[in-house]
């Protein structure tokens, strides 16, 4: 795996499909901020926890000139289930084979759970900020409000 990736890193390119067999390409943002969340498993408790806290501030994000894409190792139709079941307005990421947690760096926990890490990355494509915190999923969201702010306010 690669080391992780750190505020002041270049991100590297996204191109994956989504739920609906869309690809999505960070290089096709237009200069738009990006909020990418990684997380463990569709349909697990934390991991609706912090799907459902984006879901709640969506507009919020879209607002400070975000767009948000939630990343996991499942495949379409579990990310289909997932943002249908909980009206998740997002794109969820198949990364099978996990090849951009792995580019990204996303640590795992005790060697068997994927690393729930979200990355706040501008409209450049360099990270500004990171945070990773399997235990708390809402607080993925505040974190990235807070980046947003500072990065619209100039800081």
């Amino acid at each position: 795996m690669a080391r992780a990736l750190v505020a002041g890193d270049r991100a590297p390119l996204i191109a994956l499909p989504d739920q609906s067999g869309n690809e999505r390409r960070s290089d096709q943002l237009d200069g738009r901020a990006l909020v990418l969340f990684f997380y463990p498993k569709d349909d697990t408790p934390g991991c609706t926890m912090e799907a459902c806290a984006f879901r709640d501030s969506y507009a919020d994000l879209q607002a400070l000139g975000a767009e948000v894409w939630g990343v996991s190792g499942d495949d379409a139709d579990s990310h289909q289930r997932f943002a249908s079941r909980h009206n998740l307005p997002f794109p969820l990421l198949v990364d099978r084979g996990n090849g951009l947690r792995k580019a990204f760096g996303v640590p795992g926990v005790l060697g068997l759970l994927p690393g729930r890490v979200t990355y706040v990355i501008d409209g450049e494509g360099v990270i500004r900020h990171v945070f990773n915190n399997l235990l708390d999923g809402p607080a993925h969201r505040r974190e990235a409000l807070e980046a947003l702010r500072r990065l619209q306010a100039g800081s």
